[in-house]
């Protein structure tokens, strides 16, 4: 990096709190807001949120911490809890960034690594969201060499975020069919499930019942002060039914939709 890219990197790094990385111009583009739900809105996932608050706060300290994998349902607040620490905590720690990757630039870290690793005033999260594997390739083998086993160490002012469907980064499909079909049953599955065990930290979305999916619904109305009438909480287990999904994610397009038709204003 020449001194040019350095200082314009620092100055950019200054003014701004997180950033999502343009693989076409090699930089990184600023974002203004990170839009998310406030973080005690986020309820029926208490130790989700305790566990990756605390990662996060003692990263956010200088100390050495662990690499994350929110793995489960989808709907459930993965990626919404990832961005609602983190603008709860760039209230107390100014040293914090927040960098989003997409999952098809992986090949690219390690030259992201290489921008930011020296400026070490700064804590810098790497969020890569959703990511998955339907084979075990070159985007698959770097991510793996970038979190443990290679001699190039990850740099200790950044940690990795990552968020997927899976628990072990590939369908459950995929790893049973590897131990029907495949020679070395054993070692091959193992190379499949290895990704996720150097993720210090899995952190677990499941199912959430009727009743917590109710409880959103409630949370969220007293918060944008939407006054719900008698039907409205029938109306959205209706709503959960006709999407097949009762999770965070429909009790929150639930409440846009009853905003909208009352003619409510949501502001984040």
């Amino acid at each position: 990096m020449n001194l040019y890219t350095y200082f314009k990197l620092k100055y950019l790094l200054k003014n701004n709190v997180s950033f999502i990385w343009h693989s076409k111009e090699a930089k990184l583009n600023k974002v203004e807001k990170i839009i998310s739900i406030p973080l005690n809105l986020l309820i029926g996932i208490d130790r989700q949120k305790s566990i990756l608050q605390e990662n996060t706060s003692n990263f956010a300290k200088g100390n050495i911490t662990n690499n994350a994998l929110l793995w489960g349902s989808r709907g459930n607040g993965k990626s919404t809890l990832i961005k609602a620490i983190f603008n709860e905590l760039i209230t107390e720690f100014s040293n914090l960034k927040l960098i989003q990757i997409n999952k098809n630039d992986i090949l690219e870290i390690k030259k992201i690594y290489s921008l930011v690793d020296k400026i070490k005033e700064y804590r810098f999260i790497f969020f890569i969201d959703d990511l998955s594997f339907e084979t075990i390739d070159n985007e698959y083998k770097i991510i793996k060499s970038t979190l443990d086993g290679s001699i190039e160490n990850q740099p200790t002012n950044i940690i990795l975020y990552v968020t997927s469907n899976h628990r072990h980064l590939m369908s459950r499909d995929m790893i049973d069919n590897e131990r029907s079909s495949a020679i070395h049953t054993d070692e091959s599955v193992e190379e499949k499930i290895s990704l996720s065990d150097r993720f210090g930290l899995w952190i677990g979305f499941h199912n959430i019942s009727q009743k917590e999916y109710l409880n959103i619904i409630k949370s969220y109305s007293d918060y944008y002060k939407i006054e719900l009438q008698q039907n409205d909480l029938q109306q959205s287990i209706q709503w959960s039914l006709q999407r097949g999904n009762r999770n965070g994610r429909t009790a929150w397009q639930f409440i846009l939709h009853l905003a909208a038709e009352r003619n409510l204003k949501i502001s984040f």
